[in-house]
């Protein structure tokens, strides 16, 4: 497919190598305008704010994904496929499962088990596993310990629903069994990595708690995961350098 895409309206070499994708558009600018040095709007397509600017001398693009599966998999598909990107951070916030973590807490999906069909599509003859690259957990775990920060790793489960009917809620389940968090892209971007033989990661700051009566607000959602984003810009730079 020739650029722009359907979906994306920037030009050839005004993506970086490493994406970094928060769902929310205004999270994509305000990364870009505290983080980023010179960020130029790459991408506004369906108010899917896009930026390149460099961070400690390397570029680096951050865009959003918007939320869901079907979302993020239109804006991976395209990027690692049409634009030659190598590295997908998500960069996003999820709802903790397990007693243990607590809000603003950093958890890296090793895995995404999920209950989207889209794993399907790649028609594979049993299921397919969607899992983070290693050597992108593995720097960004690096980049967390530089900054202070114990980051958990395990394994997540992205949903395609965020609202259940009665009945029919099966988050007991998937904590029995260890997942740490839920949100709702993971699984779908670590699919498309692997068909494209790309690099996929999904970090996430805890922003509520499904067991307890915790949650940020909308507006710390957008502005307070800072942690998060230095953590994953860093991992960017260390895989620049490899």
């Amino acid at each position: 497919m020739p650029i722009p895409t359907p979906h994306i309206s920037a030009e050839k070499g005004q993506i970086a190598k490493t994406v970094l994708m928060p769902g929310d558009p205004l999270r994509a600018r305000f990364i870009a305008d505290n983080f980023l040095t010179d960020p130029v709007l790459v991408n506004n397509v369906r108010g899917v704010q896009g930026h390149t600017g460099t961070w400690k001398g390397v570029p680096v693009t951050v865009m959003a994904s918007g939320m869901g599966i079907p979302a993020i998999s239109i804006y991976s598909w395209e990027l690692f496929n049409f634009y030659d990107v190598d590295n997908i951070i998500r960069v996003g916030s999820a709802g903790a499962l397990q007693d243990d973590i607590k809000l603003m807490d950093i958890v890296a999906g090793q895995g995404a088990c999920t209950n989207s069909n889209y794993i399907n599509s790649f028609g594979t003859p049993g299921v397919f596993a969607p899992i983070a690259d290693y050597t992108l957990l593995t720097k960004a775990v690096e980049a967390g310990k530089e900054l202070g920060v114990d980051i958990k790793v395990g394994n997540i489960v992205s949903n395609d629903n965020f609202y259940a009917a009665e009945g029919t809620d099966k988050t007991d389940a998937w904590r029995r069994m260890g997942a740490l968090a839920v949100e709702m892209e993971a699984a779908g971007l670590y699919a498309n990595a692997a068909y494209a033989h790309k690099r996929a990661l999904c970090i996430c700051t805890i922003s509520d708690h499904l067991y307890r009566p915790e949650a940020l607000s909308s507006e710390l959602r957008q502005t307070s995961f800072t942690q998060m984003m230095e953590i994953a810009l860093n991992t960017a730079v260390k895989m620049a350098q490899l």
